[in-house]
């Protein structure tokens, strides 16, 4: 058959082959990628648990995606429902509880039970709907786990953000009766001023949780199901920088709060030893000793924080004759007897609260923080300040003044508790 030139008509065979090699190749691709689904899903169960627990090294959310993949790769894997508090493995260490702002608290009805989580290491956002902030609030939080009250009965619950799993401890009230006399007020007001909680499972899955209060001078400790909180036998003073690591909790210790010429001690408490006819709580030992000023001028501040899964001694310098630095110091080193100074940490960035909890981020998740710093509340100049680690610069970390401001809370990464029609409720 003879066609015109220029035609853009094709001979039907030519047409019907054409289609007929394009559904071929689309058939091949599709059966390419069946068998390598295939090939994936039909890995051996021991293969696959290896590799989710690699995957959940890095983040808990990645490996509950890991297990949906399949039905296969869900069931070659450890469940962590009924296992998230007692394993922890499954604790969501690297996220916290986003603050709203503008007065809208957890359990706020603008939120419908949702509430907002942020990861520190990749800025991730996550929604979850938690109903226990119907009537409950939050207190603190350990390991990425939130330490509620429940309303009606103060009862300490702890509960597993993602998974919904939770464990009862025992009221808060039965703590009021150890809050300091001298103590002016509302009581419940200084009781839920938590400065840390360590979480601590022992061999045999028993959980205990220890917390230090800013109102009282004893360390509460307790166990799911028991019905008071026990105190330790000892007292203890001037303790600051607590910090919760590895079901421990490490503190600083002066002689005189306000004296930032001495050098403080830094305390370890051991989780209770519960094996006992009556658990107990061993004093503080002391671990290390912070290094001494260099200068007689200098006055010295010091701060604990957990950065890469190791504790870091953060020394604050002041000194009327020089602009403000910093150093940084491994408490591994210190234990044994090193004062080796680190130059750099990297791309963290270092956040101190001036009394409240440290904080260390990833600073790729946040946009006007850079690498290699630490972040503090400049007082004087009330902004943020970041001191940059290697070159020893200062400066601020936005344009805006902070003061007034209640986005800084973020900064301090403590819960600050509201009270709305009577009842207590988890604010920024």
């Amino acid at each position: 058959m003879l066609m015109l030139a220029g035609s853009s008509k094709r001979p039907a065979a030519l047409t019907v082959c054409s289609s007929t090699r394009r559904r071929r190749t689309a058939d091949d691709a599709d059966a390419a990628a069946a068998t390598q689904d295939s090939l994936w899903a039909s890995l051996h169960e021991d293969i696959v648990d290896l590799i989710g627990w690699r995957v959940l090294a890095g983040d808990l959310r990645d490996y509950i995606r890991f297990r949906a993949t399949c039905r296969h790769w869900r069931s070659s894997t450890a469940c962590p429902h009924g296992r998230s508090i007692f394993d922890r493995r499954f604790h969501p260490r690297r996220w916290m509880l986003l603050p709203e702002g503008h007065g809208i608290y957890p359990g706020h009805g603008k939120l419908r039970g949702f509430v907002r989580f942020f990861n520190l290491s990749t800025g991730a956002f996550v929604r979850a709907q938690v109903p226990l902030f119907r009537d409950h609030c939050v207190l603190d939080s350990v390991d990425g786990l939130l330490v509620l009250q429940r309303d009606h009965d103060t009862a300490i619950r702890l509960l597993h953000p993602f998974t919904g799993d939770i464990l009862d401890f025992p009221p808060l009230e039965t703590l009021l009766r150890y809050v300091h006399p001298g103590l002016s007020g509302d009581k419940w007001r200084y009781l839920r001023d938590i400065m840390a909680t360590s979480i601590n499972v022992s061999a045999n899955d028993v959980v205990s949780l220890m917390i230090m209060q800013r109102c009282m001078t004893r360390i509460a400790f307790a166990t799911p199901g028991e019905q008071r909180w026990r105190v330790s036998i000892w007292d203890f003073k001037e303790l600051y920088s607590p910090l919760s690591f590895q079901g421990k909790l490490y503190v600083l210790q002066m002689q005189r709060a306000i004296e930032m010429y001495m050098v403080p001690d830094v305390l370890c408490i051991n989780p209770p030893q519960m094996e006992g006819v009556e658990p107990l709580l061993q004093p503080p030992r002391l671990i290390a000793k912070c290094p001494a000023r260099t200068r007689t001028s200098d006055a010295i501040l010091y701060n604990l924080v957990e950065c890469n899964s190791e504790i870091l001694v953060v020394a604050m310098i002041f000194n009327s004759a020089r602009p403000l630095q910093f150093s940084v110091y491994r408490l591994a080193d210190l234990i044994l007897g090193r004062i080796v100074l680190l130059t750099s940490i990297c791309d963290n960035a270092l956040f101190l609260a001036g009394g409240g909890r440290n904080i260390t981020v990833d600073s790729k998740v946040l946009p006007t923080i850079v690498g290699d710093t630490i972040v503090f509340l400049d007082n004087g100049n009330r902004c943020l300040a970041q001191y940059h680690l290697s070159s020893g610069t200062l400066s601020p970390t936005s344009d805006g003044s902070t003061a007034g401001n209640k986005g800084h809370i973020i900064f301090q990464g403590k819960l600050k508790n509201w009270r709305v029609k009577g009842k207590w409720r988890t604010g920024f």
